[in-house]
């Protein structure tokens, strides 16, 4: 990576945040700049590409990680909070590939970067909410071992419209139906507070979809259309591995996608594997 940013600056939180190796500075990092501030940007055009985040000793890494339980298993308050480690770990990477994408496309338009920000304090909120919910039920974050999935896949996107296709409308898609699905399990579990947890992160979830919807056709140049997102996919991934049982349509809709999207992404298969952006 070329020289790190001027200290003081949104690019330079987002490389500390990135790089920070405290669980404390994972978790709550110190606030960032104001992004209406045009002192707070670098703006100096150099890309940087982070090839892999800073990790706290309390993280330890896996390669693969354990099959998502069924509804019967978690109606143990042990798997709901395996579970909840699991989406905490998955909204630190997201957090990160925000950041990430500050510092890997700067020269996109500041109303993008700033965005970015924004969702990236977004996803922290959400591991926050994740993890104290967690610790009600006898589990805090970091008792578990982690796998770095997003980080394998998203960090190597060439651009920023493969970037919003892959982590906006894949990942954080993905999430409208297995956010869903969980908060009616944690239910059905009597656990009332988790599944509100996971209600309020699907409600955020279509705020960031419909901003990747967004910045999906300004980058394009054309509406979303279904063959235009699976091209921008990074190969070998596939709108397979981007959708859940059932589709959330109302959410989706939402967020924007329109009724032959949904179609084409309904007339799928999914992927005999959860889906990689928090199997939720």
């Amino acid at each position: 990576m070329t020289s790190p940013p001027r200290a003081g600056t949104i690019e330079r939180w987002a490389l500390d945040f990135i790089l920070a190796v405290e669980l404390e500075a994972k978790i709550a990092p110190p606030e960032p700049p104001s992004p209406q501030s045009d002192s707070a940007w670098c703006d100096d055009e150099l890309e940087r590409r982070v090839a892999a985040p800073g990790r706290p000793a309390a993280l330890r890494l896996v390669t693969r990680g354990e099959r998502t339980k069924g509804a019967q298993a978690l109606r143990r308050p042990q798997e709901r909070a395996r579970l909840l480690h699991t989406f905490a770990h998955h909204e630190l990477q997201a957090a990160e590939l925000f950041a990430w994408a500050i510092l890997a496309f700067p020269r996109t338009p500041r109303a993008w970067r700033a965005g970015l920000l924004r969702l990236c304090l977004e996803e922290l909120s959400h591991l926050r909410l994740y993890a104290a919910h967690m610790r009600t039920l006898g589990l805090a974050y970091g008792d578990l071992p982690v796998r770095d999935w997003f980080w394998s896949r998203v960090a190597a996107c060439p651009d920023a419209l493969s970037f919003v296709a892959l982590q906006g409308l894949g990942l954080e898609g993905a999430n409208l139906e297995h956010s869903a699905r969980f908060a009616a399990l944690f239910r059905a579990a009597g656990d009332e507070a988790g599944a509100k947890a996971l209600e309020l992160v699907e409600r955020d979830e279509i705020g960031h979809v419909a901003f990747a919807r967004y910045w999906f056709e300004r980058f394009s140049g054309a509406s979303l259309d279904f063959q235009r997102w699976e091209n921008a996919l990074p190969p070998p991934l596939t709108p397979a591995l981007f959708r859940g049982t059932p589709l959330n349509r109302a959410a989706r809709a939402q967020a924007g996608m329109d009724q032959r999207f949904l179609d084409a992404l309904d007339a799928t298969a999914p992927a005999l594997q959860p889906s990689p952006r928090r199997a939720r």
